[in-house]
């Protein structure tokens, strides 16, 4: 018996992001609600739903084999990428990860991305650390969403494989920001750094309270909260 997966804000938001037709692998699926859901409303798409542990894994293909999606979808059990070295899928989603983790899954596997076309990464935290390594990369940013859900903010990153040899530079505020949501500046981007602000504020405060302050840390934090009161106040 099948039902009709019923995705989160968050997730919905990534699928937006994948082509009709998708072959992808979805990095750390957990219950594979992504792939069940994309192939249920595109019977030409394809997934890979990639679990390092046994409980998620386990769980991942009971609810393949009970959607019926056994002949779109493949469970397989493995190490960030590993996962897709046999298989030619065109797009990758790592999402619900920092942004570290996510870093290190991508240039630990970045072998294993010669058919990857598009990356569709969603960090809870430090989404600068994803757009500093693109530069280092054949993939440019191509979209950037920002959203609430549940009292989380969550930013959704689209690099696709670029089409010229032309390598892009962004400012160390764009890298920051992001060079798409910091055009766009919505509520919810708005409220983040309203948010961040306080956190930078409480930061410093800490630190200059101990006994030897680090000076080149607190002058890096009132330099971003600088940032952040000029991004805010520019409207």
């Amino acid at each position: 018996m099948t039902n009709e997966i019923i995705l989160s804000n968050r997730l919905k938001n990534i699928m937006d992001f994948l082509p009709a037709g998708s072959f992808f692998a979805d990095i750390g699926s957990d219950h594979a609600y992504l792939p069940i859901a994309v192939c249920q409303h595109d019977q030409s798409a394809k997934a890979i739903a990639g679990e390092l542990n046994e409980g998620p894994y386990r769980s991942a293909l009971e609810h393949v084999t009970t959607q019926r999606l056994t002949d779109q979808i493949k469970v397989i059990k493995g190490d960030g990428l590993e996962v897709i070295q046999f298989e030619p899928v065109k797009q990758v989603v790592i999402a619900g990860m920092g942004g570290g983790l996510i870093c290190s899954i991508l240039e630990q596997g970045k072998h294993l991305l010669k058919d990857v076309d598009r990356l569709i990464l969603q960090p809870n935290v430090n989404s600068e650390y994803i757009r500093e390594w693109l530069l280092n990369t054949d993939y440019q940013l191509v979209a950037e969403r920002i959203l609430a859900e549940e009292g989380h903010i969550y930013e959704i990153l689209v690099a696709d494989i670029a089409v010229t040899k032309a390598r892009y530079e962004y400012s160390d505020k764009e890298i920051l920001f992001g060079p798409y949501l910091i055009k766009e500046k919505n509520n919810v981007f708005k409220q983040k750094w309203q948010r961040e602000r306080k956190n930078y504020r409480r930061i410093i405060e800490q630190m200059l309270r101990a006994k030897e302050p680090d000076l080149i840390k607190i002058n890096q934090f009132k330099l971003k909260e600088k940032w952040i009161e000029e991004v805010l106040k520019d409207d």
